[in-house]
């Protein structure tokens, strides 16, 4: 027993808390008496929940936000901040299987906590002062995280070692080098707890607000969907690539074979998730309606959760491990001269932008690609316009010249990126509730660089965009330094993820898309985005309006659908992989507009178009489309590594 005593304290001390309390006073030896009591239960259970942050909610360690082409960040970042930064690496081709970059294959990461979980759900039981219903309901809980910390290894590294129990430390050798477990069977593992914890859940909202942070009746029933809706996608499902992969027994770790009903049994698991949610008050953040203003703001308020309250369409939110360092913030918002007294905060650094490829890839405001609605004129993007349309005047400045790329977008376009010439709402200054400033993004200007030439000591914005995505609008630059330490929720499951997983399921599925089951919750989206339904759209402006009623067709849209809507939240870097469609889109250069022009002509090449600002990436067919397992590890525990590593 002092094995797992002394394995408790050093995962408190690595996570920075303190459980001493957690040791019944006069002995140390004896985990039964850890559980007589509620008070040292209740920290094994938070034990249990550490290592969620890190491989979720941080935009450092976890490598899905920087992981792909929608952000550009210079050496500045890799050089300054160069300790933990997964996703920059991995998509410059730099992953490793001596040491893998987020590696959460580990004794003492996910498996860690694991195994504290299975401790807990065997023990739980003999709490004295603790009513059974209590009871079941922190088992129902730690039933889901595992779940969760099973999904996680499945999407990172497909086939993984189940854990249905704890194996004891003086067991022998061959007991503990357990086998990697088929694709198949590792899901069936993950949505049999998570039907067994669904059977004990309350819905959030009649939960305690204490325990909103963990797993409730709908993010339980979303996560089964999602479990389900993986398993359906191309990179578990028949994929050709894996046929031959294998676990040391000889059992085939994939199927080869293409299954369609897997599509059915996601889109009915998604059906009845969102049917829970519905159920229990969960609804798209549609409350401002009316002037464009109002539709961005509900775009806006769609991703914030200011101390886990105001956002009725969140179904999982978890705490970041370090506000300061871990959300978009700090990485995201302008860095401005300390002479600045409205906005200068030292903190707050502006080099991580959106790339180029994620700015055309924002609809018009008919809500089509802009290289195909007729009536946006994609062959003149990259000159310059003017907008005098009044709808727009709290949006892009109507007394300057503006790149028309940014003219006449989808309202998510102005919601998730700052753009020159157009607004960016910061918070209150000089006596406004919310103030506006105009972007001006070239060089000696008030968000442009100072700079004649791009290096690697000063933060800069290296494509000439800001992510406003994941900021809070109604605050300001100065002020963040004080949000920090308010406790934004990170959502890592909102209701538009669901709808948009049964609008792909059921397209999949069904031979001709439908009304019922594609359609209509793709639309429930688009309409909260301020763009009119999907069939209006391609029907009415669209080049090839024929798109809309095919297979084919509309996985293209949902697809995109995707990419614009969950934008710089994490989606894109699995959506790739589970699609098998990463090698087209990752390896190509990032491009962005000549920061140090002092003027419009020469910010914006002589109006030719973007200019390269990142060429170092890398993405290997097969290898990449599964994490490593760090090498050591497959020594120790004869489990076989992913192929391609």
């Amino acid at each position: 027993m002092k094995y797992y005593y002394i394995l408790f304290i050093l995962l408190g001390l690595f996570s920075g808390c303190t459980f001493l309390d957690v040791v019944p006073e006069g002995d140390i030896e004896d985990i039964d008496m850890i559980f007589e009591r509620r008070e040292q239960t209740e920290n094994w259970f938070k034990v249990c929940h550490s290592w969620l942050s890190p491989f979720t909610t941080s935009v450092i360690s976890n490598p899905a936000y920087m992981g792909t082409d929608e952000v550009v960040a210079g050496n500045f970042m890799r050089q300054q901040f160069a300790y933990a930064w997964s996703g920059l690496y991995i998509a410059d081709g730099l992953q490793m299987s001596h040491s893998p970059y987020c590696n959460m294959w580990r004794k003492d990461a996910v498996y860690c906590s694991i195994r504290y979980c299975n401790t807990f759900l065997e023990k739980i039981g003999g709490v004295f002062n603790m009513t059974d219903e209590e009871k079941a309901l922190w088992a129902a809980e730690i039933k889901a995280l595992k779940a969760h910390y099973y999904f996680e290894l499945l999407r990172h590294y497909g086939p993984f070692v189940l854990v249905p129990e704890n194996i004891a430390p003086n067991a022998d050798i061959d007991e503990m080098k357990q086998p990697r477990r088929p694709v198949d069977e590792c899901v069936e593992t993950i949505v049999s707890l998570l039907d067994e914890a669904m059977k004990d859940l309350p819905p959030l909202n009649q939960k305690e607000k204490s325990r909103w942070a963990y797993h409730s009746l709908e993010s339980a029933a979303a996560l089964k969907a999602m479990t389900l809706f993986y398993a359906a996608s191309p990179l578990f499902n028949g994929n050709p690539m894996y046929t031959n992969f294998t676990n040391r027994q000889g059992e085939k770790l994939f199927n080869p074979t293409k299954d369609p009903e897997k599509w059915k049994r996601a889109a009915i698991a998604t059906d009845t998730a969102l049917a829970i949610c519905l159920r229990n008050g969960k609804y798209l953040e549609t409350d401002g309606g009316g002037t464009l203003k109002n539709v961005i703001s509900d775009i806006e308020k769609s991703t914030l959760a200011r101390n886990f309250e105001n956002n009725n369409e969140a179904i999982f939110m978890f705490r970041h491990e370090n506000l300061n360092l871990t959300s978009w913030t700090k990485w995201t918002r302008p860095h401005f001269l300390s002479t600045d007294k409205y906005d200068f905060n030292n903190d707050l650094l502006g080099c991580v932008a959106p790339s180029i490829k994620m700015v055309e890839m924002y609809y018009t405001e008919h809500g089509l690609p802009i290289n195909e609605d007729k009536e946006w004129d994609y062959s003149s993007r990259y000159k310059m316009g003017t907008e005098k349309d009044a709808k727009y005047k709290d949006i892009i400045a109507s007394n300057d010249d503006v790149l028309r790329l940014h003219l006449r977008r989808e309202p998510r376009f102005y919601a998730h990126i700052a753009a020159d010439r157009c607004y960016f709402y910061m918070g209150p200054k000089n006596g406004n509730v919310q103030s506006r400033d105009i972007v001006k993004a070239r060089r000696g200007e008030r968000f442009g660089t100072q700079y004649t030439s791009i290096n690697n000591s000063n933060p800069q914005n290296l494509t000439g965009y800001w992510m406003k995505k994941g900021s809070d609008p109604t605050i300001s630059n100065k002020g963040y330094e004080q949000a920090f330490s308010n406790d934004y929720a990170c959502i890592l499951i909102r209701l538009a993820e669901l709808y948009l997983m049964k609008a792909e399921a059921w397209n999949e599925y069904l031979e001709i898309p439908d009304q019922e089951h594609v359609y209509q919750p793709l639309n429930e989206v688009r309409r909260r985005a301020g763009i009119p339904d999907v069939e209006e759209a391609w029907q009415t402006y669209a080049l090839h309006p024929e798109k809309v009623r095919t297979r084919e067709g509309m996985r293209e849209i949902i697809h995109q659908e995707w990419d614009v809507e969950f934008a710089f939240e994490g989606r894109r870097f699995w959506n790739l992989r589970r699609w098998l469609n990463a090698e087209e889109y990752l390896n190509e250069k990032q491009y962005g507009w000549n920061i140090t022009g002092e003027t419009a002509q020469q910010f914006y090449n002589n109006f030719e178009g973007p200019v390269v600002v990142w060429s170092k990436r890398q993405f290997i067919p097969q290898r990449d489309y599964l994490f490593p397992i760090r090498s050591e590890e497959i020594m120790i525990s004869g489990c076989v590594q992913n192929p391609g590593w």
